[in-house]
C-alpha cells in the first residue's frame, strides 16, 4: 500500500507520504513495523497521529468531519488479507524474502491506474 501511496503521490508532485498510523493500535503499527513500512519507500513519512489515543482521533474524526467515513463497512486488504496471528516485530529481510515471489511493479501499477479519488468535505 505504501508503494502504491508513493505512486500516487509523486504522480501528483507531493514530496512527502502523510498516513493516520497510531504506534501500538494495531500489529502493523508498533515500531519494528513501521521502521519496515518505512523502508518500502524513498518518501518521508510523516504520522502526525503517532502519539494521540484512539479516542482522541475519533473526536478529532469527528470535528473534521471524516468520523461516518471512516466506519463505513469496506473491504479494504487489511481485512481482505488479515492474518490469523500477525507479526508485531516483522524482519525485513523475511518480507523482501516473501516479495520476491510476486510482481509487485506489475500490482503496484495495476492498482494505480485504477485509481478512484473520493472527495470527502467536512460537514
Amino acid at each position: 500500500m505504501m508503494r502504491i501511496a508513493e505512486e500516487l503521490a509523486k504522480a501528483n508532485d507531493c514530496n512527502m507520504l502523510i498516513t493516520g498510523e497510531n504506534l501500538g493500535q494495531v500489529a502493523s503499527q508498533t515500531a519494528e513495523a513501521l521502521v519496515v513500512t518505512d523502508a518500502s519507500v524513498s518518501l518521508p513519512v510523516m504520522r502526525p497521529l503517532i502519539g494521540m489515543d484512539k479516542t482522541d482521533i475519533m473526536d478529532l474524526a469527528q470535528e473534521i468531519g471524516t468520523y461516518e467515513k471512516s466506519i463505513e463497512p469496506y473491504e479494504d486488504c487489511c481485512t481482505v488479507f488479515l492474518p490469523k496471528h500477525p507479526s508485531t516485530k516483522p524482519k525485513l529481510e523475511k518480507i523482501l524474502q516473501s516479495e520476491s515471489k510476486l510482481d509487485c511493479e506489475g500490482l503496484i501499477k495495476s492498482a494505480v491506474e485504477s485509481e478512484e479519488i473520493i472527495e470527502i468535505r467536512p460537514a
